[in-house]
């Protein structure tokens, strides 16, 4: 199944799965996207043949929390290993935390005032061919940060909105809640969510019930087009274990342990388990 038609096809069959459970109303956002949003953002990784920026990292207690990174990494190893050049983006204490073993390059914490000079500088270095930003947070109409809660988190926050807006390339956002980087894109649709919403927008906004999940629907074409199941490789209780010696927490109970969105690995498996089915990998 590669023509366009089937390849659409898988694609809203992900799009419709990913938003099953409809943890904050992503669900009902999603009439707001043109179908097929997880097939053309995948297809712009698939040629890529520069450095693709990947943004992620969500102040949270004091640390990041564990959606987004999780994602991130799962995303960055698959495109490493089919020889392009991903760099994660993204401010402390994530950067330190990461930088060891990925390629990664500093964003400045609460310094929204020199951000979008920042950012073009970065840009004229890191050259980009497709920007990804997966759980950012994004800038309100206020020109604040807010998180799940409400709070204004503005003086933990690194500000990534002006790499999505300066960029010459194919930007490309995830979010699940509607304060995300790119959920400009549906303003009238996240307008009834409780939720302090983000304005930036991007080229192709991908929707989840929780963030790390997207990554998964990209990588899912990335099998696909390579015959590899990329898919069987994800480990997502790894991938967690390592983040929580980092000093992550979940994003909702505030807490280290293995889980994302409050919810155990174990979903994040089973997520995998049917993206393998929907694209005719034997499951594992």
């Amino acid at each position: 199944m590669t023509s366009n038609e089937s390849l659409l096809t898988i694609s809203k069959q992900i799009e419709s799965l990913l938003v099953q459970q409809n943890l904050r109303g992503m669900k009902d956002v999603k009439p707001a996207l043109r179908p097929g949003y997880y097939l053309r953002a995948a297809k712009q990784l698939m040629h890529s043949k520069g450095n693709i920026i990947i943004s992620t990292g969500f102040p949270v207690a004091g640390t990041f929390e564990t959606d987004g990174p999780v994602g991130a990494i799962a995303l960055y190893n698959v495109l490493e290993s089919l020889g392009k050049s991903p760099v994660i983006v993204c401010g402390d204490p994530l950067f330190t935390s990461l930088k060891i073993d990925y390629h990664c390059y500093p964003i400045p914490l609460n310094d929204i005032s020199n951000a979008k000079a920042y950012a073009q500088r970065a840009l004229d270095k890191l050259q980009p061919d497709v920007i990804v930003s997966i759980e950012r947070p994004g800038l309100s109409e206020q020109n604040r940060y807010f998180n799940m809660r409400g709070e204004d988190i503005s003086a933990k926050c690194a500000s990534f909105d002006f790499f999505m807006q300066l960029a010459t390339c194919p930007t490309i956002a995830i979010g699940d809640g509607g304060n995300e980087i790119g959920m400009g894109n549906v303003a009238e649709a996240i307008s009834q969510l409780d939720i302090v919403p983000s304005t930036t927008t991007c080229d192709e906004l991908l929707i989840a019930d929780v963030s790390n999940w997207a990554s998964y629907g990209l990588i899912s074409f990335l099998s696909l087009w390579h015959k590899r199941n990329f898919l069987s490789e994800i480990k997502p209780k790894n991938i967690l274990t390592y983040l929580s010696s980092l000093g992550s927490v979940d994003g909702v109970t505030r807490q280290n342990e293995l889980t994302e969105d409050s919810l155990c690995f174990t979903y994040g498996e089973q997520l995998i388990s049917q993206l393998e089915s929907i694209c005719g990998f034997e499951k594992r």
